[in-house]
C-alpha cells in the first residue's frame, strides 16, 4: 500500500546537536530529514520530534528545530515508553514516517513500540543513522522482521504527492534537486 498524507505524521527521533556529529553520514541523514520535514509542512502532514536527554545531547539540530509542532524530551530509549508519548502524535494518526538516530537504539525501540500499538510504521533508510554502519544495517533488518516498511526519502515524497498534477508538486520537487 502506498503512503498517504491522510492520517500520517512525521516523527523525528533524537536528531540532536551533540549526537548527529557522531552518526555515520550524519549530514546526509539530517539533509534527508529536512527534505521530509519541508515536504510534511507543504503537504500538511504533522511533524513531531523526540529529544533523548537534551541536557546531555543538546536540542534538535538547528536545520530541523523549526519543523516539529511538538517535541518530547525523554530518557527512555523507546519514546513509546515515555508517559508523554501519548500526547505527541496527533489523534487518529495511523501511519508514522520515521527519521532519526540512532537506528539500532532509540529508532528501533520506538518503532517496535509503535508496531505493537498497531500503527503502520515506515522508516526512511536514508534519514536514519547510527555511529556504526553495521549497527544501522542490523537495525533496518530487525525492524523489517517486526513489520516495519523501509523506504527512501524520495519514495515518501512522491507517494505523498501521488501525481505530478498535485498543486504542491513543484515545491516538493525542488526539495530533491
Amino acid at each position: 500500500m502506498l503512503l498517504s498524507t491522510a492520517g500520517a505524521a512525521l516523527l523525528l527521533i533524537d536528531l540532536q546537536q551533540r549526537l548527529v556529529p557522531a552518526i555515520h553520514g550524519g549530514a546526509d541523514v539530517v539533509a534527508n530529514a529536512v527534505r521530509l520535514a519541508e515536504a510534511a509542512r507543504l503537504l500538511d502532514v504533522p511533524c513531531c520530534a523526540t529529544e533523548q536527554y537534551p541536557q546531555g545531547l543538546g536540542p534538535t539540530v538547528p536545520e530541523l528545530a523549526e519543523h516539529p509542532q511538538l517535541v518530547l524530551s525523554k530518557t527512555a530509549f523507546a519514546a513509546t515508553a515515555d508517559p508523554g508519548f501519548a500526547t505527541l502524535l496527533p489523534p487518529r494518526t495511523s501511519e508514522i514516517v520515521v527519521a532519526g538516530a540512532e537506528a539500532h537504539v532509540c529508532v528501533l525501540q520506538t518503532v517496535v513500540g509503535l508496531v505493537a500499538a498497531r500503527h503502520r510504521v515506515v522508516v526512511v533508510a536514508d534519514a536514519v543513522g547510527s555511529r556504526k554502519p553495521a549497527d544501522m544495517a542490523l537495525a533496518l533488518e530487525r525492524m523489517q522482521r517486526h513489520g516495519v516498511e523501509v523506504v527512501s526519502t524520495e519514495m515518501v515524497l512522491f507517494e505523498w504527492l501521488r501525481d505530478s498534477a498535485h498543486p504542491r508538486f513543484r515545491d516538493v520537487q525542488r526539495l530533491i534537486k
